[in-house]
């Protein structure tokens, strides 16, 4: 074979190779460009503000952020170039000295005004935070283990919203919805452009509302009330979480609140007043035991299921069963009493004011006729208004006992 046609041949081949390797290249490049939505969900970045506040949050970060890259680059920097122009191996000797009073002024002067530079806007932010003052809205917000309670101060609303994440996703046997573990049943819903105060205090044990798109956050601690504030400037849905590590299912306090116009948030608070209503009239109905069962299973997924797990087993050592124990098979006022008032000294809380006495009946209906515990009884509202009297009775007792009778009273008063 000439040289020529060997020459040919190896230009050919090398020029197959090329052409491979740009269509490959090609291919990695049109899969890298159709990917970029599901990266762009792994973006290391602040949640995009919808308020002043989280917006001046987020302009602060970037400044910090900046600031501290001059640093490292400075510092790491002239360390690197000492290294590599000062070691032994090229020829430099080490310096002896023992203290330079300009390069100790220096060191000490630069960080304190970095400092001082970065403490101004910071200041001026955490003190625009704390102003709660002239609020157009306020919402006191309870948290739970492990839901978040809301009352409207202004507009006579209470309700609870809890995590509405199927079990089946939680569990692994379904697909994982786009909102996992950040979706809930009851929304706290607020109206654009208004000033909401908050007022965050806690039931149990230390919680925290976080919501970063709107720059509030805030702990929640048992038997103190703490307030913060925002002002969505845009109509959406912002997600958040419980940020303090507050027992077996924190991972399962998500926030959501729903921005919304004017208009709409009047339409909102009608319909839950006109639900309110709805309520206080279920308290005085008889129900089957099929509608109560059916009720008190949604009941139970939304406030038992956490601790009890959705089958009524529990978790060994920690949440006793319900199916087959003593409480859901043993007599009905026992069951109906321990919904409503706890059991102190356990993880087992007071529902009695957090569900309505239909709700109550429901579940109390539902954990008697699931699982293993087929009693075939039923409990109506009625019951439950009237074990509610009792145990208000039975608490008022002991207050009426210790105070002085009126006669008494007013004898120590003239002596």
């Amino acid at each position: 074979m000439c040289a020529a046609t060997i020459t040919h041949n190896k230009v050919e081949r090398t020029g197959d190779a090329m052409k491979s390797m740009w269509q490959r290249a090609g291919v990695m490049g049109t899969a890298w460009a159709a990917s970029q939505p599901a990266l762009a969900e792994y973006a290391y970045n602040l949640q995009t503000p919808a308020s002043q506040v989280a917006r001046d949050v987020f302009q602060l970060h970037n400044l910090v952020m900046l600031v501290c890259l001059g640093i490292f680059v400075v510092v790491f920097g002239a360390m690197f170039y000492s290294l590599v122009k000062h070691r032994k191996s090229a020829g430099h000797q080490a310096a002896h000295f023992h203290e330079n009073t300009v390069v100790e002024i220096i060191w000490t002067v630069i960080p304190f005004v970095i400092l001082v530079g970065m403490a101004y806007p910071a200041a001026k932010v955490v003190i625009d935070m704390k102003d709660t003052s002239s609020p157009d809205l306020t919402v006191k917000i309870t948290g739970y283990q492990w839901k978040w309670g809301y009352d409207y101060l202004n507009d006579d609303i209470s309700f609870y919203s809890t995590l509405s994440t199927p079990r089946e996703q939680i569990n692994g046997s379904a697909a994982k919805g786009e909102h996992y573990l950040l979706e809930v049943d009851e929304p706290m819903v607020v109206p654009v452009g208004k000033r909401v105060r908050l007022l965050i205090t806690a039931n149990d044990v230390i919680h925290s509302w976080w919501v970063p798109a709107l720059g509030a956050k805030q702990d929640a601690i048992p038997g103190f009330v703490r307030d913060s504030w925002f002002k969505a400037d845009k109509i959406g849905t912002y997600r958040g979480q419980c940020v303090e590590l507050c027992g077996k299912d924190h991972g399962y306090m998500p926030i959501v609140v729903e921005v919304v116009s004017e208009e709409d948030y009047k339409a909102w608070v009608a319909k839950k007043k006109g639900d309110a209503q709805i309520a206080a009239a279920d308290s005085t109905k008889v129900f089957g035991i099929a509608d109560l069962v059916a009720r008190g299973e949604k009941v139970y997924q939304g406030s038992c299921a956490a601790c009890h797990q959705a089958d009524g087993k529990g978790l060994p050592g920690v949440f006793p069963a319900i199916s087959g124990s003593k409480i859901a098979t043993g007599p009905i006022a026992d069951h109906i009493n321990i919904v409503l008032n706890g059991r102190p000294g356990t993880a087992m809380g007071a529902f009695a004011g957090q569900l309505s006495d239909a709700d109550i009946a429901a579940v109390v209906t539902y954990q008697r006729n699931a699982w293993d515990n087929k009693m075939g009884d039923l409990a109506q509202p009625a019951e439950i208004a009237a074990a509610r009297g009792a145990a208000a009775g039975e608490a008022a007792a002991p207050a009426a006992a210790a105070a002085p009778a009126p006669a008494a009273a007013a004898a120590a008063a003239a002596q």
